[in-house]
């Protein structure tokens, strides 16, 4: 059986962000065990969210795009830096690319909005998936969730 095809694309409209949550509460909440109450937050509503789907519409995976006032405190400040996070994969699409495809989207979102870098907090199991994609930790490993993470940023 071959590998599903899929698209990876800004959501737009109430159906994307539905699914984009659909795969972040798969990942985060059921495997991970994240409270629900601190994975979805106020700044989905102002993120850029994009989203990973199969030709028949099934969604695999999902990011978000912070950027201005509500990356400031996931980037020291620097409103020329972009703010990744929520990037999930669902179980049955890891292994596809389609969490560096996820990535790449993300990055395209904040080149258009004239960003220089992005910036993003990885679990420290997933540091060698970002670290492949060009980013460089910095700074000490911290716990968000009662997960291990550590900060991480590429220039774009």
């Amino acid at each position: 059986m071959s590998s599903p095809s899929y698209v990876v694309r800004v959501a737009d409209g109430p159906a994307d962000t539905e699914a984009c949550f659909a795969v972040r509460k798969e990942v985060f909440v059921v495997e991970q065990e994240v409270p629900a109450d601190i994975e979805y937050d106020a700044y989905d509503a102002l993120a850029v969210h994009v989203l990973a789907v199969t030709d028949e519409g099934l969604p695999l995976g999902t990011g978000r795009l912070l950027y201005g006032a509500a990356a400031a405190g996931r980037t020291g400040g620097d409103a020329t830096v972009g703010s990744l996070g929520r990037l999930a994969v669902s179980r049955a699409a890891r292994g596809l690319g389609v969490g560096a495809a996820l990535v790449r989207a993300v990055e395209d979102a904040a080149q258009e909005r004239g960003l220089s870098a992005v910036d993003l907090h990885a679990q420290t199991h997933a540091l060698g998936f970002y670290e492949r994609l060009g980013y460089a930790a910095y700074g000490p490993e911290f716990l968000d969730a009662d997960i291990a993470h550590r900060a991480m940023r590429r220039a774009l």
